[in-house]
C-alpha cells in the first residue's frame, strides 16, 4: 500500500536564512499561511524550536473547523536547510510526515515542501484539499520572505 503524496515548490527572492526564520519559528506561521495562532506545547530536546519540539497550529480556515488544530512535532531541523516533521494530533491523517527543503539558488532559495501519509479513507478525500493548501502555503511564505528581504 503505497503513501499519498503532495508536494508544492517555487523560488523565494531572498536568503535561505531568510525563509528558515519562517519556517523554523511555528509561532510566526500566521504572518504568513492560513493559521489564526500557533505555540509550542513543549520545546525541542537541544533547542526551543528543534528536534522534539511540539506545537499547535490553529486553522483560519472555516472549512476545516471540525479539525480546526493541528498539533505537529519536529524531527529533524538544519537550520537554512531542511526541516521534518510529522502530525501528532489534530488532523486525521495517518502517519502524516513532511519535509521543507530549503536550496540556494541564483535568484534567492529553492523551496519545496512536500508530506505523504496513509491511503486510508479520511487520507484520500484530504488528498484534494492538501493539493490546494500546499501552493497556497508555498505562496504566502514565498510573499514573506521577499517582504522580509526587502524590508
Amino acid at each position: 500500500m503505497s503513501q499519498l503524496h503532495v508536494e508544492a515548490e517555487g523560488t523565494a527572492r531572498a536568503t535561505p536564512a531568510a525563509v528558515w526564520a519562517l519556517i523554523s519559528d511555528a509561532t510566526r506561521y500566521p504572518q504568513w499561511g492560513p493559521w489564526s495562532a500557533a505555540d509550542y506545547r513543549s520545546p525541542g530536546d537541544t533547542s526551543p524550536h528543534g528536534p522534539g519540539a511540539v506545537y499547535w497550529l490553529r486553522s483560519a480556515r472555516r472549512a476545516y473547523l471540525r479539525y480546526q488544530v493541528s498539533v505537529e512535532k519536529i524531527l529533524e531541523a538544519e537550520e537554512d536547510r531542511r526541516l521534518v516533521y510529522i502530525v501528532v494530533g489534530g488532523l486525521p491523517l495517518r502517519n502524516y510526515r513532511a519535509e521543507v527543503t530549503l536550496t540556494p539558488a541564483a535568484d534567492g532559495t529553492r523551496i519545496r515542501w512536500a508530506a505523504t501519509w496513509d491511503p486510508t479513507l479520511v487520507g484520500r478525500i484530504a488528498l484534494r484539499g492538501l493539493r490546494e493548501f500546499f501552493p497556497q502555503v508555498l505562496a504566502g511564505l514565498t510573499a514573506a520572505a521577499e517582504a522580509q528581504a526587502t524590508a
